[in-house]
This record gives C-alpha cells, structure tokens and sequence, in this order.
C-alpha cells in the first residue's frame, strides 16, 4: 500500500512506504500516508491562502506566491510554445512502472499517467477519484469499491475492477521485491498467496466489473485510503507474462507504461527527457496542455534554462541568493511553501562501528548542523532533530533532544564507547581505524557546502572521513544495495506518519536498523484508530528515535518552485506536488 517518505521513493504505499528522491537540492528519500484535518475554507481564507496573501503584498515573506513583476519580459523561447510545457527535474530512473516506481522524479512520470480509487488533497486527506463510491463494514473489516464506469485506459481497453484484483496479486506475491509493503495490510487470504499455498487472494472478491470487495483481517487507521491509492493497471498488459512467482515480465515494462492518468509517455531518453501527451480520454477531461516534457536539469543548469525560457518551471532550492535571482528575471512566478520532507545522514547499521548508539549520539553531537543548515538555507530551513515534518499532525518537540553542536560531549561518548585517540590522531578501537567512507549525490550543491564541514568536525574527533559524489540514480542503487557506509539524502513525506523505514526489517529500511520498542509503536499506532491516541503514540516512537538516533536528522525546508507566468491553473502545497494537477494547468496566449 502506499505510504509517506520520500527519500528515494516518492510512491504512494501506504501501510509502510516513504518516498525517494525529493525535488530540489537534496534528493532521496521515501514516504508514508497520514491523514490531515479538514480546514474549513467556506467563510474564511485558509491558513496557506493566507500566507499567499501575505507574501503577494509584503516582499519580506520566507513563504507564499511571490508574483512575477514582469510578465511581458518573457523569453520568445517560451513564449513561442502555445502547447508544450517543459518541467525541469533531476533524470528520472526510468521506472515508471505502478508497481516498481520508486524515485521521486519516476514517481512524477507515475502519477501523470496513472490513477487510483483514492487521490491525497492539499491537507494530507484524501478523496475519492476512480472510486465512485467506498463502503466501509462497521468493524472495519470489509472494504467494498465502486469503480465509475466507462472508465478506459490509454490503450483503449476498458477499466474493470479485474485490473485492481491482479494488482493486489501482484504486490502480495511472495517474489515481489519493489518499494510497498501491501503485506502489512492482512488482506484475508494474502499471507498463504504470498507463500505459493493458493492461487487467489481469498478476502479479495470482483463482485461485478465496477465493484471489488476487500476483507481484512484487522482493521487499521489507513486502511480505506491505503487500499485505495493502488495504481489500476490494465492485466490485459500487465499480466500479458505474470506468473506467480515470476516478476520478470512485470518488470520488462519498466520504460513503457499504459495506466488511466493524465498523460500518455511517448518518448523516454535516459538522462535527458521523458516526452508526455495528453490523454484525450481522462476521466476528469482531457489536460489542456497537449504536450508535457520532463526535460533533466542540473543545479548547474536550472537557473540558466527558467532564464533562457528553456524550461518553463523548475524545483530551485531555496536560498536568500537563489530566490532574489529568480524575482530578478521578472517573468516567473516563484512559490515557496513548508516542505513535507526531511534531509538526513544515513549510517550502515549492519557495519560494528555505527552500531553502538554512543558512537551515533557522538557523531550527531559531533556535526554542527546549525553551521551547515543556517549557512546554506538560511532562513528557509530549520535543523530538524525526529523524522517528522513541521506540516505533519504528528510532529512534537517534547521532550526532544536538541543535540547542539557539542565537540567535548561528541569526543567524551566516542572515549566511552571505547574510540580512543592514537598517536596520529586518528581514533582506534581493537585494532580498527575510525574511518567513515561517506556518499552524496553530484552536481549537489548543499552536498558541497555539507561535506567540508563534515570533513572537518569528524578530523577534530579524531575521525577519517573519505567522501564521494556520484550521480543521483547511482546513489540510490547503492542505497538499495547496502553498499554504503554513511551517505546523505532526504525523504519525502505523505500525509500519514505510518512507513517501515525504521521497522526491523521493514520495506524501506535499508541500514538495518532494528529497535523493539520502535516496531511496537509502529504496529500499536497503525492499529489504533483514534487520532489523538494516534498522536501519542507517534510521539513516543520519534522520542525514542531521537534518543537512539538510526540517523543523523538534519533539517526540514521550504521547498521553492519557479513557474513562468503564463502558465496558469498549478495548485501546489506540501502534500500535494505539481504532477496530481497537471490536466488543469494551461498556457496563456
């Protein structure tokens, strides 16, 4: 099911699942869905609209609308383009598969040309949208959704309930290895599917073509919405190969997607665009915008390219200099909100070295985090001590150790934990050097202003510290992989606090990192269904994640989109990203 980080995976699995690869300067991370407050919009303005207000009469504002001040200075490059829009972005792996997306930046391509029952809103919630409608049983057991009929897919094959049925086959089959944990939802019958012992998932049940039954085996807080942000997907294509047990043919279809969604891909060359037309059969109506290309940018390059009219909208990361330069251009309007994502430093757990929490706390104390976060961001981003952001009905700062920078108290925990000084400087303990080998992505400039700093505390602890930089998709391979020491990137967050990134053996836990208490939490909150007790426990999950530190929290953002001014139609806020709303977006001519 779909969830809420995003660190390298911007998918929606709820029930465990985080996002991967966040838009702007830091990327990676994996997400989890969670569930926000209505806001009652009818007689008053909302807190964000509010803020947009704000930022559109006072310049001083770190967040809001920022409107452009010329708008007829636009570039002839953009402006000759009455029916194309080009989306700058980091290269996306090319895995636009429903069942396999992962990256933040394949999860765009993703939510462009698939759709779900369920789609998440601006404030974390989440309403219908294939779904017709949604019954839910009184003890939350039983989930029954009416799909809208006459719904086709790109390819013109009929949308039928069937479609979601082999999906839910697909990501409980005991061979599927991608990023969502649909076994943490105990679908009757899909734990002896996922062990070869029955060919059906027995709690799933096609009543007719517009109508699937869904029985669970306990009920959980996300449940409706985690079960209904499944992608449909055509089995006519998708399970052309399927056999239980075999993923390869499923995977085969990675580069070339046939979903619901806005947009068909039509053209995908890896490390320079993926190429979208409008689906003249969606559902919500056809996107106004013919032509949509996800065109690869880089920090070196984005700038010049919304300057040039290359590109007519980018994720720039937020700096004082990087959003006078784009007011400067005159043409652009430039959006700043709160981002729903933290940045982080990754330890291998499964390494002895990172294993001792002493040795964690020393290297948390150890960085001077304020330096890095203050020094690059400045007022647009705040050093973050859970895994938690601001935006989220979870956050708490009680009780949470602020671990300020602290050089003698980093250096006393490494003595206690047995690193002592040796005559060259260096720590040692039985035999071993201090050394960390530490990864970021290229072409990164936060990762730049981070590693010095970095380099130079942890010489001053007495620690060797060997840096690399490598291309994003690379990085996140090694993430994957295990093949890591410390590496540094972010996860994006969804609406729901639920994810398996810090369960023992979880989906998306890939530093091994494994804490009885934490797990308890974890399962206790996602069972319970009251949302404030929800709330309590969620804080004690991140004060015991604090105290334990599986790793280095480094910061929340504010995330920062430049748009030309003739587009119109983006509504963008911290749950809800550019990709959901495409088909309303149109270019004033």
């Amino acid at each position: 099911m779909k969830n809420k980080l995003s660190l390298f995976l911007v998918s929606l699995m709820m029930f465990g699942g985080l996002l991967s690869g966040c838009g702007g300067e830091d990327k990676g991370a994996e997400p989890a869905p969670t569930e926000q407050e209505n806001k009652n919009t009818d007689d008053k303005k909302t807190d964000d609209t509010a803020k947009q207000d704000d930022a559109k009469q006072d310049d001083t504002q770190s967040e809001g609308i920022f409107p452009a001040s010329d708008p007829a200075s636009n570039p002839a490059l953009a402006t000759n383009r009455k029916d194309t829009l080009i989306v700058g972005m980091v290269a996306p792996k090319g895995v636009f598969n429903p069942f396999y997306g992962e990256t933040v930046y394949d999860q765009y391509v993703l939510r462009a040309t698939f759709s779900a029952f369920m789609e998440i809103q601006k404030d974390g919630t989440y309403e219908n949208s294939l779904a017709e409608k949604i019954d839910v049983s009184d003890d939350g057991l039983k989930y029954t959704y009416h799909l809208k009929p006459g719904i086709k897919y790109s390819d013109g094959t009929p949308m039928t309930v069937k479609d979601y049925a082999f999906a839910l086959k697909v990501l409980c089959d005991g061979n599927y290895d991608g990023p969502s944990d649909m076994m943490s939802a105990k679908i009757k019958g899909s734990q002896e599917y996922h062990d070869g012992k029955a060919k059906d998932i027995s709690g799933v049940k096609v009543i007719d073509d517009n109508t699937v039954e869904v029985t669970v085996l306990e009920p959980q807080a996300t449940m409706k919405e985690g079960l209904g942000s499944v992608w449909m997907a055509p089995e006519s294509y998708y399970g052309k190969g399927y056999k239980q047990g075999d993923m390869d043919s499923i995977k085969a279809l990675n580069s070339k997607p046939i979903g619901s969604g806005q947009y068909v891909v039509t053209k995908f060359v890896p490390g320079q665009e993926v190429d979208l037309t409008a689906n003249p059969d969606y559902f919500l109506g056809a996107p106004k915008v013919k032509n949509v290309v996800f065109k690869t940018t880089t920090d070196e390059t984005k700038m010049a390219m919304l300057q040039t009219g290359e590109t007519d909208m980018n994720n720039v990361t937020v700096s004082e200099e990087n959003v006078e330069e784009l007011k400067s251009y005159g043409f652009l309007d430039v959006n700043i909100a709160p981002a729903n994502l933290y940045g982080y430093c990754a330890f291998n757990i499964k390494q002895k070295k990172f294993q001792d929490v002493k040795v964690r706390q020393a290297l948390t104390y150890g960085l001077n985090r304020k330096e890095i976060v203050e020094g690059y961001f400045g007022k647009y981003a705040d050093v973050i001590n859970i895994p938690e952001s601001k935006v989220s009905w979870a956050y708490t700062n009680e009780n949470i150790n602020p671990y300020e920078f602290n050089m003698d108290k980093a250096k006393q925990l490494l003595d206690e934990a047995g690193w002592k000084v040796g005559a060259d400087g260096i720590r040692e303990k039985d035999g071993e050097k201090f050394k960390i080998n530490f990864t970021g992505q290229a072409d990164n400039k936060l990762v730049d202003a981070l590693i010095p700093i970095m380099t130079q505390n942890y010489k001053e602890l007495g620690i060797n510290m060997v840096s690399e930089t490598i291309d994003f998709n690379a990085l996140m391979d090694k993430k994957d992989k295990g093949d890591f020491e410390m590496y540094f990137a972010a996860w994006g967050l969804t609406g729901d606090p639920d994810n398996t990134i810090y369960i023992t053996n979880g989906v998306q836990n890939k530093t091994g990192y494994s804490n009885k208490k934490v797990d308890d939490l974890m399962i206790k909150a996602r069972k319970e269904l009251n949302k404030d007790k929800r709330k309590e426990l969620y804080k004690e999950v991140y004060q015991e994640l604090n105290s334990d530190v599986p790793y280095i929290f480094m910061y929340q953002r504010k995330d920062m989109w430049a748009i030309n001014s003739r587009l119109k139609g983006f509504d963008l806020a911290p749950y809800k990203d550019f990709s959901y709303g495409l088909y309303n977006v149109e270019i004033a001519q």
